[in-house]
Parts: C-alpha cells; sequence; structure tokens
C-alpha cells in the first residue's frame, strides 16, 4: 500500500449475483447514476466501499461459520451491505430458525436499504434488531484488482461470486443506480463491444470470466478451484500506441488492452 495519504488504497466489494436462468448463467447488473463521480452511467455489479462500522469486531458473531480470514471479514460484511443497499438481494438467515431470508421477510427489511443509504444504520445494528445472521459462507473469492499507483483515486476492490437466494428478484436502489436486469455474460459482452452499454475494462474482464462457465454450479466450481492472482493493470507502450496488461496467470487470458472508450486505469469497485 502506498503511503501517499492522498493515493491510498481504499477497501472495496463488488459481487457478482448469479442465477440460472431459462437460456443459461444469468447476473444481476445495475446503471450507474450519471451524477455519481465514478464509472456514471456504466453497467457494473453491485458494490462500493468497505465502510468502517464493517470492520466492528462484534460482527463476527453475527455471521454464519465458515473460514474467512478475519482480515477478509469486512470485505464480506461490506459486499453483503452493498447488494442489499443496492440491488435487494440479501445474504442473510434468521437466527431462530437459520433459514435463509425469504421473499416476505425481505419486503419487511427494506426500510434499512434507506438507513444504509444515509449512513443512519450499521451492519451490527441491522444484525441485532432484525435477529438475522450473514451468510458470509454464500460469498465465494472471484477476482482481485487494485488501482494502479498513478491514479489519483485508488481502490483495493474484493470480487466476490455468489448464487442469488431463492425469491430475491433484485431492485436497483434508485439513486446510486438507476436501473438494473439480470443478462447473460455473453449478452452484457455484446452489447459493450457493439457501445450499446458502458462497461468498464475490470467489470468486462470480469464478464468474460463468468462467460467460461454455463450454470451456476459451474460458476461456483470455477471459483472455488481458482488462484486468484491480484490484478493490478500496468500502462505500457510500443509503436501502436499505449495499452494496458495484467498478470497473465490471473484467469483472463494474455491482454493487451488499447487504453479507448472500454478501458479505464483507474477503474476499481464494480
Amino acid at each position: 500500500m502506498t503511503t501517499n495519504n492522498e493515493n491510498k488504497l481504499i477497501p472495496a466489494s463488488t459481487v457478482l449475483m448469479i442465477r440460472d436462468g431459462i437460456a443459461g448463467l444469468e447476473v444481476f447488473m445495475v446503471v450507474r447514476n450519471h451524477q455519481i463521480d465514478f464509472a456514471s452511467g456504466a453497467l457494473v455489479f453491485p458494490g462500493g466501499k468497505v465502510d468502517k462500522d464493517d470492520y466492528d469486531e462484534r460482527l463476527s458473531q453475527n455471521t454464519s461459520l465458515d473460514n474467512t480470514n478475519d482480515n477478509f471479514l469486512p470485505f464480506k460484511i461490506a459486499a453483503i451491505r452493498e447488494s442489499f443497499e443496492e440491488a435487494n438481494i440479501l445474504f442473510a438467515k434468521e437466527k431462530n430458525n437459520e433459514k435463509n431470508i425469504n421473499s416476505k421477510r425481505l419486503l419487511e427489511l427494506n426500510n434499512w436499504r434507506e438507513k444504509f443509504n444515509n449512513r443512519a444504520g450499521s451492519m451490527y445494528d441491522f444484525s441485532i434488531v432484525e435477529g438475522i445472521s450473514f451468510s458470509t459462507e454464500s460469498l465465494i473469492p472471484f477476482a482481485h484488482w487494485i488501482t494502479p499507483e498513478m491514479m489519483p483515486k485508488r481502490f483495493d476492490t474484493r470480487f466476490y461470486i455468489a448464487q442469488a437466494p431463492e425469491g430475491h428478484e433484485g431492485e436497483h436502489d434508485g439513486n446510486e443506480s438507476v436501473d438494473s436486469l439480470w443478462i447473460a455474460p455473453k449478452d452484457a459482452l455484446e452489447d459493450c463491444y457493439n457501445k450499446k452499454r458502458t462497461i468498464i475494462f475490470p467489470t468486462r474482464l470480469n464478464l468474460e470470466k463468468l462467460n467460461q462457465s454455463k450454470t451456476v454450479e459451474e460458476a461456483i466450481a470455477n471459483a472455488k478451484e481458482s488462484n486468484i492472482i491480484t490484478v493490478i493493470p500496468v500502462i505500457e507502450k510500443d509503436e501502436n500506441g499505449s495499452f494496458l496488461t495484467i498478470p497473465k496467470d490471473a484467469g483472463y487470458g494474455d491482454i493487451k488492452e488499447p487504453i479507448n472508450e472500454f478501458s479505464t486505469p483507474g477503474a476499481s469497485a464494480k
């Protein structure tokens, strides 16, 4: 991590929420508000910064048991919070019976989305007041991206993949995101290449990675078997101009990306 306070890494989490659709694997994505300073108008995966309240040590008592390293628990808590706040998909269980939150209960909890959006509630308060525990075991590490050092705003972003709970259909919040949809990765990529949608560099590459799987079961299995390599894009030049490269063993293939409208070196979360 850089020692420059003005350029220090901002922890963030992003979630690829997936389901099996009629025609195959689908992922939930949202369209960013045009007034947002980062990736405005872009089609992205729900996610955002890790808040200070996500580091509350008491949260370890209100999560489902898994082998999450304590250092990564705040990232998973943030991922669950952002999924709920931004997409109305909640990875949680009822404490009294360990059943997944159903669609009826999800509706009853809707007021917490606005609380999180207004920074008027914490995940610990949420768990205690509503008697729920967070299903951290549902979030499988998918990727790890860090913004290059030359960028003025840098993120340390953990990407997770998770099957959407049954009955959780997804719904954008109308604030940070203004539209949402379930979409096949190949269709999102096609829209990007045809310039029908704006999809930033990390999102596009992770869609390509996801597109290697045809079902939820396959995507989860592939993620569990994957060796997560940290990606820090590097700008290089040759006689043809500037381009981005990333580690060849990161699972995205041999990338030599021309710097154009598809490429955003400073992109991070989402």
